[in-house]
Parts: C-alpha cells; sequence; structure tokens
C-alpha cells in the first residue's frame, strides 16, 4: 500500500477538485429542524433530484428535496456532463437481447431528454453553458469495427441520426467512428441551482445537510432523518444514486459500482467542436466546456471497481500521459473522481422501487450515462406519480429480471462481495504503525482491524474499518484519501463520516483507543 505513487509525484499539490463545484456558488439552504407535511418528497438533490421538484412543482405540487451534502456535490458534480442518447455501444445490444420495442424506448427516452433541457433552458433563461454538439465513438482497433457498423445499423432502425466517418478532428489517428449529430453538452451545477430558485418557497421546500436515513411505507409515506425529523408525503422519490434503505428491491445485489477519473486541463490550442469517446478499455472521453476567456478540456477516463485498486493515483497519472502524448498541456486545474452503479442489463432502474410500493419511486443504475437519464427519470417519475403511466416506463422498470446478457456480471459481482465479507476476515495485518505524512495502513489492534493514515501535518487518524452497510472490509482510496467499501460502494473519509453509497452510519471513531 504505501510504495504506490503519490499524488505531488504526478504534480498534484492539492486534494481533488471537480471544475463543475468549483465553478458554481456554495449553496446555503438550511438544515431539516422541523416535522412537515408534503406531496412529494425527494431524498438527493443531483440532476434527478431537482429537475423532478421542478416539474412536479409545476404541476401543482408540494415538494421537498432533502440533501444530505449540497445541491449538486454528489455525483452530478463529478460528471463529464454529457447529454447524449449515445452510452457506448448499447443499442445493438438492447435490440438483441431485450428486443427492439424496449431498444426503441430507450432511444426515443434519450433522445427526448436532450430536447426537453434545449427547451427548458431556453423558456425560463438558464445559464449554463449549455450547447448542441455532435457526439463520437471511435476506435482505433480493427477488432470494433464491426461493432461500430452494427451500432450505427441499430441505431438509424431506432431513429437517432447517425453516420460512419473515418477521420476525427482529433489529434488521433483512428480505423473508424460512430457520429451522433445534434446531442448536447452543459454546466450540470449551473443548470441544478437555476432550477433550485424555481423550487424553494410557496410552500416547497429545498433542505441541506439533511441525511435521509430511513422510510416507512404507507399513505401517507414517512421519511426519517438522521435527528429524528420527519417528513410525511403522499410520494416519495429516492433519488440519492443508490436506494440505501433497508432491503426494499435487494438492490445492493443488483448493481454493482465503479470509480472512473477525470481531468480538467488547459492546451495550447483550440479544441474541435464535439464531444468523443473511445470503444476500447482504458476508455477516453474528451469534451471542452466555457473557462474564464478561454476553454477548459475534460479528458475522462480509466475505471475499476470500487475498493478494489489502492493505487488510484495510477489512473490519474495514466489520463496525464493519454493528454501530454495528445496535445501541450499548459495546466491542469482540475481533477477528479466519479462513482457510478451499473445495472444487470445495463439499463437504469427508474420507476416504483418495488412493486408493491404504489408511492415509493427510484432512479438508480445509470452506468455514466446519468445527465441524460437523469432527465429521463424525472420525465417517467413525474409522469408515473400525476398521471400513473409513461410510455419509456416498461424499459426502466426496476420489476423486471432480466438473465440475458447480464448473468455473468452479476454472478462475478456477488462472488466478489462473497469474497470481501469472508476472505478479508481471514487476512492478517502488521501490528505496528510506521507512516509518513499522507500515506495509510491496516492494522491490527486489539483483534480488530483498524485503517490509519497520517495527514499531511503528522496527525494520525484512525477508524474502525468496516462497512456500515453490510459488514465488508473497506479499502483505501490514496487519491481521493478515503476508505472505500468493495462490496457495495460507500465511501468515507479518513475521519470516518460517509462520502458516498449506500452507508447510512459513519465509521466507529470513538471506540478505537489506538495510540502508536
Amino acid at each position: 500500500m504505501r510504495n504506490n505513487i503519490s499524488a505531488k509525484e504526478i504534480g498534484f499539490q492539492n486534494g481533488p477538485k471537480p471544475y463543475w463545484i468549483a465553478s458554481t456558488r456554495t449553496t446555503e439552504y438550511p438544515s431539516l429542524d422541523k416535522d412537515i407535511t408534503v406531496d412529494t418528497v425527494i431524498v438527493g438533490g443531483g440532476i434527478v433530484g431537482s429537475t423532478c421538484a421542478y416539474l412536479l412543482k409545476q404541476a401543482g405540487q408540494r415538494v421537498a428535496i432533502i440533501e444530505a451534502n449540497r445541491l449538486a456535490h454528489g455525483t452530478s458534480g463529478h460528471t463529464t456532463a454529457k447529454i447524449t442518447s449515445q452510452h457506448g455501444l448499447i443499442y445493438a445490444k438492447l435490440i438483441k437481447h431485450l428486443g427492439r420495442e424496449k431498444a426503441q424506448q430507450y432511444a426515443e427516452a434519450n433522445q427526448s431528454a436532450i430536447g426537453f433541457i434545449a427547451k427548458l433552458v431556453l423558456d425560463i433563461g438558464i445559464d449554463c453553458d449549455f450547447s448542441r454538439q455532435p457526439a463520437y465513438i471511435y476506435t482505433q482497433s480493427d477488432g470494433y469495427l464491426k461493432q461500430i457498423e452494427s451500432e450505427i445499423t441499430a441505431a438509424l432502425d431506432l431513429g437517432i441520426e447517425a453516420d460512419y466517418i473515418k477521420e476525427l478532428p482529433l489529434p488521433l489517428e483512428i480505423k473508424a467512428a460512430e457520429r451522433f449529430v445534434n446531442q448536447a453538452q452543459f454546466h450540470p451545477g449551473k443548470y441544478i441551482l437555476a432550477l433550485a430558485k424555481r423550487i424553494q418557497d410557496d410552500n416547497s421546500y429545498i433542505y441541506e445537510n439533511t441525511r435521509a436515513i430511513d422510510f416507512h411505507e404507507g399513505n401517507p409515506c414517512t421519511l426519517i432523518t438522521e435527528n429524528g425529523k420527519q417528513v410525511k408525503a403522499d410520494n416519495m422519490i429516492i433519488a440519492s444514486h443508490f436506494p440505501a434503505y433497508g432491503s426494499h428491491g435487494n438492490y445492493f445485489a443488483r448493481m454493482y459500482p465503479e470509480r472512473s477519473y477525470a481531468l480538467g486541463l488547459q492546451i495550447g490550442s483550440s479544441f474541435p467542436r464535439g464531444m468523443y469517446l473511445s470503444a476500447e478499455n482504458p476508455s477516453r472521453s474528451l469534451r471542452a466546456t466555457p473557462y474564464g476567456d478561454g476553454e477548459l478540456v475534460i479528458i475522462a477516463g480509466e475505471k475499476h471497481k470500487t475498493g478494489q485498486n489502492s493505487n488510484t493515483n495510477q489512473y490519474y497519472k495514466n489520463l496525464i500521459d493519454f493528454a501530454q502524448q495528445t496535445y501541450e498541456v499548459i495546466d491542469i486545474p482540475f481533477r477528479w473522481s466519479a462513482q457510478d452503479y451499473t445495472t444487470l442489463d445495463e439499463v437504469p432502474y427508474i420507476g416504483r422501487i418495488t412493486a408493491k410500493s404504489p408511492n415509493i419511486y427510484v432512479a438508480t443504475g445509470f452506468r455514466k450515462w446519468g445527465m441524460s437519464n437523469g432527465i429521463v427519470s424525472a420525465l417517467i417519475l413525474t409522469d408515473l406519480i400525476t398521471k400513473g403511466e409513461n410510455p419509456w416506463a416498461k424499459v426502466y422498470d426496476p420489476a423486471r429480471f432480466v438473465v440475458d446478457p447480464m448473468i455473468k456480471n452479476f454472478t462475478t459481482s456477488n462472488i466478489t462481495v462473497a469474497k470481501h465479507l469472508i476472505g478479508d476476515k481471514l487476512k492478517t495485518h502488521p501490528k505496528e504503525v510506521e507512516l509518513s505524512p499522507g500515506q495509510a495502513d491496516i492494522i491490527a489492534h486489539e483483534g480488530t482491524k483498524i485503517g490509519v493514515y497520517r495527514d499531511t501535518h503528522g496527525k494520525l487518524h484512525s477508524v474502525n474499518i468496516v462497512c456500515t452497510h453490510m459488514g465488508c472490509d473497506l479499502a483505501w482510496n490514496e487519491a481521493e484519501l478515503s476508505w472505500d467499501c468493495p462490496c457495495h460502494g460507500s465511501r468515507f473519509s479518513y475521519t470516518g463520516d460517509i462520502m458516498e453509497g449506500p452507508a447510512l452510519k459513519s465509521l466507529r471513531t470513538d471506540e478505537i483507543r489506538f495510540n502508536p
């Protein structure tokens, strides 16, 4: 663990900082300090929660957003912010495994999401750097040519305007590429905060720094927060990236988490129009966004299962190497990582959390495509609440069970979970601590495995590294200075606080009496 590459060795002096968060004003909505009653309560203040709240309020409902952190500071603040129906090479697969009808629903839903944002931004005047852009998937390998051709055929069959090209306006040699025209990109933080201004007040509310920890079904249903306050509502939407409460729907066993990485950099040349993604792995995603008087180029990619590689600085280094091989890199003012959940069939779960829960809804499992599928979620859930139906609901229905094609991934994922639940308990760890500032390790202390980290000031921080979600042992993430769960993706700071994932309780620190 302690021989890995450090952030300073690759040129980083400060911790991760997402551009979308750094360039958005800090919100100051209050924490919930009393019991309230609304028509719909929404857990999560990201792209799904904010858009749902806006649409439902426009429909005449009283709504409340309950956000554990700050608006747009979760997954929506760690995205590449592409609004596109081009989700990798997916449409030929969807037609083959789910059938043309459901593939058509998926294509129409995501194409409609682009049009929805375009119209909303214009209608209410949201300044969020929205622009129409072509989207490309390119390959530098002969092995992907047939897949590119099949994907274009599938996309055209589903009504998406797509074509086959052999050159890109990038300094990359390619074999071929698929192009979707009239896609889009934007600044998610500016979009979310603009909607928030239209949600708060008139018997609708936004509460930040308020963690929801449980709910009770019924009519009305009841949401319970960490400080014991309650929100009663006719409907509840769980838009917190992961539906963490209880065992409703067993979502922890139906998705797996992965992390990916991004750089925000300035280059010595202009970046062409368009959003770009490699077909092969390790993936490379490229786009630009306005930045001061110029532009910021966002290069993203690399991925690994959460909690299964501590040498996470290496992923940043790989992106830096790619950027420097491709462009004259002037500066790298921003870097960040993201966590995404993938479902069994790679289609998100959007709808009623279970078939037996008529007024509790969920949106999760976006597989890195949360901007377009987040808007799709808001459109579907708003329709289900106000009309009882939606034309795209069937393909996204959380109650579906699809064996083909993802049963192998499902089996592999659950074998991994079992390994970390049982196998990690059998490992032994050193009893002594010899850490320099900025280093972490796992030690044995009075029969318990303790995660220890020495900060840059020399102070030692220790936590019990058993995940509070389902008891998996956590692993150190050196790039984010966090303890990450390899089972279901919960992440904790080195002081034990929850950062993301299904965990609802912080790590135990007060019971640890460790003095090195």
